[in-house]
């Protein structure tokens, strides 16, 4: 913004205040939202209207003004629904002439008048009253331009949303998938529920935690990695379906698909395995996609997903087998720093970081159509079930959709000792150098030992559904306030 179109601005405040006008009035009268008005008028003639006129009253942001001498015309918009309003300088007094001409973009009005149509046809209130409900002090940008833009969009989300109308659509659908998502759960007896952000222990995935600390109990707190231990501490105690819509917080890089906080849907249900958990998250996607599309097939990075059908079933081994051209053997007792240098990967400190590594970088983008990749080693998943034709792999699915994971599932371990087990070769892996390894959890074995049914569970990336289903090239946009590097000054 230039210094003078600032000052100019303040200028106009300053005068509007030494008339007696407050800029900033703590009321708003009367008025008809723009949407409704034009859903009752917009089929009217213009022969109708001068017959039986309108008398209507609106309220929203000046969006564009634009002047022919005795006849102003200015765009209000309200709730991103537009109506155009006219002055005309013989049928107002002359202070609220003027006042209509000293506008700027980007203010806010509610003006009284008649409704009418200009030669074009378009639909217009005629003011008779206007007043100013806020003044705004900097003008709004006329466009975003590239990739340039790409930061301030997103540092200045509020000017996105009132300029990109993109913005606003992929903001209104991540509403209505949350919403329909809430539908669909308790459609089917699920309880919503509330549990901990601050946690003593993390836990549920494999992931850096955020630390901080609890200066009245002189505490040392995680922010949640996941909720998955809380939510299974509610089925031990006879609250057999139970979900959580929130914000958990991982200590990990940014990417496309990544951001430190992220939003995620956990289910958890009594008397269930894993396959019940492909049968929900499949009726689950299906659902939100109709509510979005409409259907179930649409764009999604250069390709049609179609979300009709069988999804199939891979096992990760097979998988991996068939990326590497069969040289990659995942149950094999092989050298697996060799196939790590033979990959070309980074190197990572543990056998279970490398098989993920292998995975995300060679097989999960080919992943375009929706599939679950089943059967993981139990190395990678502390808190899944053993599969019974083979105790080396768990009862566990990932669903990928586009390129990226945008679920994840098990038949949860409910055997209090095999899962003490499991936490301890966790703590020499993370010994080893893994900082993601999982951290033992007496209370949660605890509660085990009280006994947890056969449990079904399924964790949903809501931000990365959303980027899937509104064809985003990464979270941020799906996310109104996406973590940024500071602002440099």
């Amino acid at each position: 913004m230039s210094e003078y179109e600032r000052d100019a601005r303040r200028e106009r405040l300053g005068a509007l205040r030494e008339s007696g006008i407050e800029p900033y009035p703590a009321r708003v009268g009367p008025r008809t939202p723009v949407a409704e008005l034009r859903a009752e008028h917009d089929a009217r003639e213009a022969e109708a209207l001068e017959k039986e006129p309108v008398e209507a009253a609106v309220a929203g942001r000046v969006m564009a003004h634009r002047s022919f001498g005795k006849l102003l015309f200015v765009d209000v918009v309200d709730d991103g629904h537009a109506l155009q309003v006219s002055g005309r300088k013989q049928q107002l007094d002359p202070e609220t002439f003027a006042r209509m001409r000293e506008l700027d973009i980007g203010d806010f009005v509610r003006v009284e008048g008649v409704l009418w149509r200009t030669r074009s046809g378009e639909l217009t209130l005629d003011t008779r009253r206007l007043e100013l409900l806020g003044k705004a002090l900097r003008p709004l940008p006329e466009k975003w331009h590239g990739l340039s833009d790409v930061e301030t969009r997103f540092r200045q989300r509020y000017l996105d949303l009132l300029v990109n109308e993109d913005a606003r659509r992929i903001a209104v659908v991540r509403s209505r998938v949350v919403s329909r998502m809430r539908r669909f759960l308790e459609s089917r007896d699920f309880l919503e529920v509330e549990t901990p952000i601050l946690q003593p222990i993390y836990g549920g995935a494999a992931a850096r935690p955020f630390q901080t600390h609890h200066n009245a109990l002189d505490q040392d707190l995680f922010l949640r990695i996941s909720d998955e231990l809380y939510l299974k501490r509610l089925v031990v105690g006879g609250l057999n379906r139970v979900y959580e819509i929130g914000r958990n917080f991982r200590n990990e890089g940014i990417s496309r698909k990544h951001n430190p906080e992220f939003t995620a849907m956990e289910c958890y249900q009594a008397w269930a395995d894993y396959t019940d958990m492909m049968e929900l998250v499949q009726a689950l996607v299906v659902e939100v996609a109709h509510e979005v599309h409409g259907g179930l097939r649409f764009s999604c990075r250069g390709h049609e997903v179609d979300l009709s059908g069988d999804w199939p079933r891979i096992p990760m081994r097979d998988a991996i087998l068939e990326a590497t051209d069969g040289t990659l053997d995942i149950l094999a007792d092989d050298d697996w720093k060799a196939h790590e240098r033979r990959l070309g990967l980074d190197p990572k400190p543990t056998w279970a970081q490398f098989v993920d590594e292998v995975f995300s970088e060679r097989v999960e983008p080919t992943l375009v159509q929706p599939c679950f990749i089943t059967q993981y080693p139990k190395a990678l998943t502390p808190l899944a079930k053993s599969a019974p034709e083979d105790e080396r792999l768990v009862e566990r699915f990932e669903l990928f959709v586009g390129g990226m994971e945008v679920a994840n599932a098990f038949s949860e371990l409910n055997d209090p000792d095999e899962q003490r087990r499991r936490f301890e070769e966790q703590g020499r892996a993370a010994a080893e150098g893994d900082d993601e390894a999982h951290p033992m959890d007496e209370d949660y074995l605890r509660a085990l030992e009280h006994g947890l049914p056969p449990t079904g569970g399924l964790g949903v990336g809501i931000d990365r559904l959303v980027m899937l289903l509104v064809d985003a090239p990464s979270l941020r946009e799906v996310i109104l306030f996406p973590h940024l590097r500071p602002e440099q000054s």
